[in-house]
């Protein structure tokens, strides 16, 4: 028998908090006991070996039986629902890496409620027809290719009551790659079939082919009419790998913006106009290379493009890989971002370079933290790497926030008896889209949204998405069962989820000068301007010259840093950070008054 690998990483609310302590079951088929493992401080289980069917069964169209070996995890922790995940292909030479995304227990909830998830075969094994449609050019609907970050995803067809789930785009495609065709076939295979996958994805949220119908939804995760995703299915790392390279490239046709309608199917027991997945193994094996294997499939004029522009993330990856030796801002926002996420990922050493200065340290915390998401652990900050960070600083920060709003908000144990719809409005109305903004983190059906007190269709969706998730009367009214399973929930999570609220020192006081705007002074100290607003109670952009804002700082080490702008002298820096000049310059080793535009001042945390 051949040997294939599975780890299990146990984690909530989009990454941000890893669940150590979580005990997990592997078993095979026959609900024998093979493994008994525990979640280390990162909530990963040591990688374990598991016998499965040879390499050279799932490389051909002709083997007649299943070419791997499955098997089943079963995970739990107190104070969490459990997790059963069945059928787990595991394949020779592959590891499977287990996203274990365990949800909090209601408040009220004496025992665990157990989720089950159903893996079994990919796609290119089963016998179901393809029924694909799509533009394949034009007619252009937005202006831009754009990454979504998170896609919606619909589990069901386009006509069913299926739920929709939320899911990061380079999440999303490893999961259909590693659902629609064998983790074992050439490479240059696998990154055919993966340009074909993200494509098809683009071109549904280029063309808004279901949100143009009035669906709330980007595709469905229907083989008949898109592309086949799982909901909590493991991801193959030979897949990994390349979307995490690639995912923001695509297909077009040369002298177009639009990505290429890439329709594809299996080539064995379903055939179509589109990609073969069986025939690319074949042109790969001969020597083709991905772009030359897209073309025996579609136009030969196609070309693969690249966009930058990927919603849901704080900075765009700046083009050029950063290691040992780089230096500037774009060194100096991995680093703040990177000592962040090392408060809930403590196994991250921390960086005692100097500020904007890639050296020894930041290379250490690159590589650990690249060690603990899967990535080439190479110490360098290549785009995977660039975006994983900022996408996980992003879900760390935001978490905070929102603990320390609910404190802002004192929301209580009692819920409002008020009775809300849409075109309700006031306090309560805030307080509610705060409690699924919250409940959103941890249950991917709910949708996010912003908490501007007014009930409008946005807030409907969020609370008919709860409601379901919770078998409640899905009529998108919250009256006192709603209310009760809103809060229910809330009081769970703050209960069972370690607090993500920050330190008093995680912010500090700046006013407001001449020609400043949210998103300069955001960009300024590396924070949004959701951030801003959230932590002040702003509900709008307008500042005022001498106003003071809180702002959540980028801690690095025992200081926080500072970018000088025009006009500023040390003294005006001083005044405004609560400060003396003799101690930012023994802070940053100055010997005299002169400072540059552009300069970054380790600055200490004033009153």
């Amino acid at each position: 028998m051949a040997i294939g690998y599975l780890l299990i990483q146990a984690r909530t609310a989009h990454d941000a908090v890893p669940l150590s302590g979580v005990q997990v079951r592997i078993t095979d088929m026959d609900s024998n006991t093979l493994y008994v493992l525990t979640t280390d401080e990162n909530g990963e289980t040591p990688v374990i070996s598991l016998e499965t069917a040879d390499k050279s069964f799932s490389q051909t169209p002709y083997f007649n039986g299943l070419p791997f070996t499955s098997y089943s995890v079963f995970a739990q922790k107190t104070g969490f629902d459990s997790l059963f995940v069945t059928d787990i292909p595991i394949f020779d030479g592959e590891t499977a890496v287990l996203p274990a995304a365990l949800t909090p227990m209601q408040q009220t909830q004496r025992e665990p409620v157990t989720r089950e998830i159903f893996v079994g075969k990919p796609a290119v094994a089963m016998r179901d027809t393809s029924e694909q449609e799509g533009t394949y050019v034009e007619p252009r609907i937005l202006r831009q290719v754009v990454i979504p970050n998170p896609i919606t995803v619909h589990l069901g067809t386009p006509s069913s009551n299926a739920q929709n789930v939320r899911v990061s785009f380079p999440e999303y495609v490893k999961n259909v790659a590693s659902s629609e065709i064998y983790p074992t076939w050439p490479e240059a295979s696998l990154t055919a079939n993966i340009y074909a996958i993200i494509t098809f994805a683009l071109n549904r949220v280029y063309t808004e082919w279901y949100r143009s119908r009035g669906l709330n939804f980007d595709i469905t995760n229907s083989t008949a009419y898109d592309q086949y995703f799982v909901q909590g299915r493991p991801i193959y790392d030979s897949i990994s790998r390349i979307v995490d390279k690639i995912f923001n490239e695509y297909v077009r046709r040369r002298g177009h913006n639009a990505p290429y309608f890439t329709s594809f199917c299996n080539g064995t027991t379903a055939t179509c106009q589109g990609l073969s997945q069986w025939g690319t193994v074949t042109l790969a094996n001969q020597g083709l290379t991905p772009i030359q294997i897209l073309r025996s499939y579609y136009p030969s004029d196609i070309e693969i493009a690249e966009t930058e522009i990927v919603t849901g993330i704080l900075s765009s990856y700046p083009g050029t890989a950063l290691r040992v030796g780089s230096t500037g801002l774009d060194v100096q926002t991995i680093q703040t971002y990177l000592n962040r996420i090392r408060r809930n990922y403590p196994a991250i050493p921390a960086i005692t370079d100097e500020a904007g200065v890639f050296q020894d340290s930041t290379r250490a915390a690159v590589t650990k933290f690249q060690n603990v998401f899967n990535l080439t652990p190479d110490g360098i900050v290549g785009k995977s790497t660039w975006y994983k960070i900022s996408s996980l600083y992003t879900a760390v920060t935001r978490l905070a926030e929102l603990d320390s709003e609910g404190g802002a908000l004192g929301i209580g144990t009692v819920p409002p008896n008020s009775i809300l719809r849409q075109g309700s409005s006031g306090p309560d109305v805030i307080t509610l889209q705060y409690l699924l903004d919250i409940i959103s983190e941890y249950y991917p059906e709910v949708p996010g949204l912003s908490q501007d007190g007014i009930f409008g269709s946005g807030t409907r969706q969020s609370v008919v998405a709860f409601q379901r998730a919770m078998k409640l009367n899905a009529d998108g009214i919250v009256g006192p069962l709603t209310w009760k399973a809103l809060y229910n929930t809330y009081q769970g999570i703050t209960q069972n989820v370690p607090s993500q609220k920050p330190d008093e020192t995680d912010t500090f006081q700046y006013t407001v000068q001449p020609g400043d705007t949210l998103w300069l002074i955001s960009r300024r100290y590396g924070t949004t301007v959701d951030a801003i607003k959230r932590l002040n109670g702003l509900t709008g952009d307008i500042l005022y010259i001498g106003q003071v804002l809180k702002i959540p700082s980028s801690q690095t080490g025992g200081y926080r840093e500072y970018t000088v702008q025009p006009g500023d002298s040390l003294w005006l820096i001083s005044r405004r950070f609560g400060t003396t000049v003799e101690e930012i310059m023994r802070l940053n080793g100055l010997t005299g008054d002169l400072i540059n535009v552009g300069q970054v001042l380790k600055l200490p945390y004033g009153n």
